[in-house]
């Protein structure tokens, strides 16, 4: 059986990815790769796992890697797929794709020119809640797909480095990429408000000052548009990744508190009867056996051994062994992965331009057009 040799960079939150990459049948977890040599050697000690490195540089040297799985830092993920793909791995990466549009068509094109394959890791479209939407949307029980909204909104006081006072729409993957990801469509254009203001402390940081930024998305060769807004300081609200979609036949709402069930609608019923709570489905069935129990369990499940992202995330929906599987089956079937690199960057590219749009009044911004590069 074919094994793939993965490097995982970034032990934070990548950590978490090291167990189910242990256990996934076409994976040899290779090697790991942190700045901090101290939490570098206590997580390969904990994992079992011998190569080890403090240096990116000398990581991508070795030739018997052939993929990389980035999470570090937002601010490294150009560079660092970059030089991965320059290196001739193959490369897996946290969101966002980049911090700017430049970087993501640089990633795009070289993805292109060597052959090796892209994937960005965002877990919302690997949840158990838009796998649920997507199997209605296959089974055509929403009928014909009228309309898609989205949000992410989350409390971001107290993260450290480069997230205090970042712009909301900067990181807006999450909720991009669900309205995009659903029927596979193509953002030609966007326009963005934004509304109300953050403390002046946090502002002038990224000299962006507003509390929420909202998008109107238009998409290529479709009727469809899609709605998405996002906030990070100074807005009363726990967090949420939502992801809707109303159709013609039944339409599906994301519960407003976590811990509540979401609501389908079905139209054409009795008034009282159109909406209904329900429980949405694991969906473990779709992995390996190997992997199914990271759906619902991982390194960071329990209180003593905490993540933020976790601690807010809500686990990320059951996604992660969803995403090391899509990637790796990719690269043993050798075919794109679901997000490929062209849309990858045409997600991130939404947010980064609607914060354009929003400190240019709402003004509407095309995006490039990443497929054809």
């Amino acid at each position: 059986m074919k094994k793939i040799n993965i490097a995982i960079v970034g032990l934070g939150f990548g950590a978490e990815f090291i167990p189910i990459y242990q256990r996934h049948p076409h994976v040899n977890m290779y090697a790991i790769c942190q700045r901090n040599e101290t939490n570098l050697h206590k997580i390969g000690d904990a994992f079992n796992i011998e190569k080890r490195y403090s240096d990116y540089d000398e990581l991508l040297k070795d030739p018997n890697i052939d993929a990389v799985h980035i999470n570090s830092p937002i601010p490294n993920h150009a560079e660092q797929t970059l030089k991965a793909l320059k290196a001739g791995k193959h490369v897996a990466c946290t969101v966002p794709m980049a911090t700017s549009v430049e970087e993501c068509m640089e990633i795009v094109k070289l993805s292109k020119a060597t052959g090796k394959k892209y994937m960005m890791m965002e877990t919302v479209v690997y949840s158990r809640e838009f796998l649920f939407v997507k199997e209605l949307y296959e089974q055509g029980e929403l009928g014909k797909v009228q309309f898609l909204k989205a949000s992410h909104q989350q409390d971001m006081d107290g993260w450290p480095d480069y997230w205090p006072g970042l712009p909301p729409m900067h990181y807006a993957t999450h909720c991009v990429g669900p309205v995009a990801g659903l029927l596979k469509l193509e953002a030609e254009y966007v326009s963005c408000f934004g509304s109300g203001t953050i403390r002046e402390e946090l502002s002038k940081i990224h000299n962006s000052p507003f509390a929420v930024e909202s998008a109107h998305i238009k998409f290529k060769d479709s009727d469809l548009s899609a709605y998405v807004y996002r906030s990070l300081f100074d807005i009363a609200r726990q967090y949420r990744e939502s992801f809707e979609v109303y159709g013609t036949k039944k339409s599906f709402e994301w519960p407003l508190i976590e811990g509540e069930d979401a609501v389908i609608h079905t139209a054409k019923k009795e008034e009282h009867e159109i909406p209904e709570r329900v429980k949405v489905p694991d969906f473990a069935h779709l992995l390996p056996e190997s992997i199914q129990r990271f759906t619902t369990q991982g390194v960071y499940d329990v209180a003593e051994n905490t993540h933020l992202s976790f601690t807010q995330g809500a686990g990320h929906g059951g996604s992660h062994p969803h995403l090391a599987h899509e990637f790796i089956m990719a690269l043993i079937e050798d075919r794109d992965p679901f997000p490929n690199a062209w849309e990858s960057a045409n997600w991130t590219s939404v947010g980064i331009l609607a914060h354009e749009s929003a400190m240019q009044g709402g003004k509407i911004l095309a995006l490039p057009d990443f497929k054809n590069a």
